[in-house]
């Protein structure tokens, strides 16, 4: 097997299989947005490769991230996701996706999908890429923008760091490293 020059950060099998399937491909599918959206949320202080491991327990538990499912959740489905170990417990958390869902769909209505309103914050330029992980920035001001954007628009987890981390995760930004094989391939 060939091995590849990679961003920094891909060390496990998980995260190696993440950042060369995934991680900065260019997303247009409303609904793959949104559980973005939400995992980004999620992984708020902690690590994303936990997030990563509790994926598929996050899509049993919201849905499949459904946002016009997930605006019908009542108290009941609130308290089983509090009790579900297979996602972060987090009250807040869990109810950012709730919220989330009802100004996902409002978007979706005013914009006619949601990735017509996100894209709109993709960089104006692109990059030569980072020389390594130390150089990626952790926020940017078009981050900025979509954070505060997101807020006013009843999104909630939705900082200038998890909106730019979003962006590196859905390809709105190529933050892969310049020796990373994936970089001109995304």
């Amino acid at each position: 097997m060939k091995e590849f020059n990679r961003c920094a950060w891909a060390k496990s099998e998980l995260m190696v299989r993440y950042h060369d399937e995934e991680w900065g491909v260019p997303l247009h599918d409303d609904g793959m947005l949104f559980e973005f959206l939400c995992l980004e949320g999620a992984q708020a202080g902690l690590s994303w490769e936990t997030i990563l491991k509790k994926r598929e327990n996050y899509r049993k538990a919201f849905d499949s991230f459904r946002p016009e499912v997930i605006v019908k959740y009542k108290q009941e489905k609130i308290a089983e996701l509090l009790a579900d170990s297979g996602i972060v417990r987090n009250r807040m958390k869990i109810a950012s996706v709730v919220q989330n869902a009802k100004a996902f769909l409002s978007i979706q209505k005013d914009f006619g999908s949601f990735d017509k309103y996100i894209w709109q914050f993709a960089p104006k330029k692109t990059g030569k890429g980072a020389k390594g992980s130390r150089a990626v920035p952790a926020r940017t001001s078009e981050s900025d923008l979509m954070s505060k954007d997101l807020r006013k628009r009843g999104f909630g987890f939705v900082g200038s760091t998890i909106c730019y981390a979003f962006m590196q995760a859905v390809g709105i930004v190529n933050d892969h490293s310049r020796n990373c094989f994936r970089r001109n391939q995304v």
